[in-house]
């Protein structure tokens, strides 16, 4: 058996700086990495929700009752969660490059 290979946590990190879970991808951890990506793409989509949402009260078309408060409840929202799961990635991605 050969010895796994060195990963830079440097690079890693700077991957998930990029990409959120690329440098998870980089690490070795498939699953670990696509799921990232998937939650990181689901908090941009709550972000643009919102956005749009707020949007739309601000040029008179409003659908639901609390639609602004709506609107920039899922902004903040997708703010925090793209922010928190991008912290994460390049905090995980530096300390696992290193155990390897």
């Amino acid at each position: 058996m050969g010895n796994p290979v060195q990963k830079n946590p440097g690079i890693a990190a700077v991957l998930s700086f990029l990409f959120t879970g690329l440098g998870q991808l980089y690490n070795g951890q498939i699953f670990k990495g696509l799921v990232m990506i998937f939650c990181s793409a689901l908090s941009i989509f709550i972000f643009l929700l919102g956005a749009l949402l707020v949007g739309l009260y601000l040029v008179g078309k409003t659908a639901l009752s609390g639609q602004i408060s709506l609107g920039i409840a899922l902004i903040v929202a997708g703010i925090l969660l793209t922010g928190a799961l991008g912290i994460y990635s390049i905090i995980n991605a530096y300390k696992v490059a290193q155990e390897k």
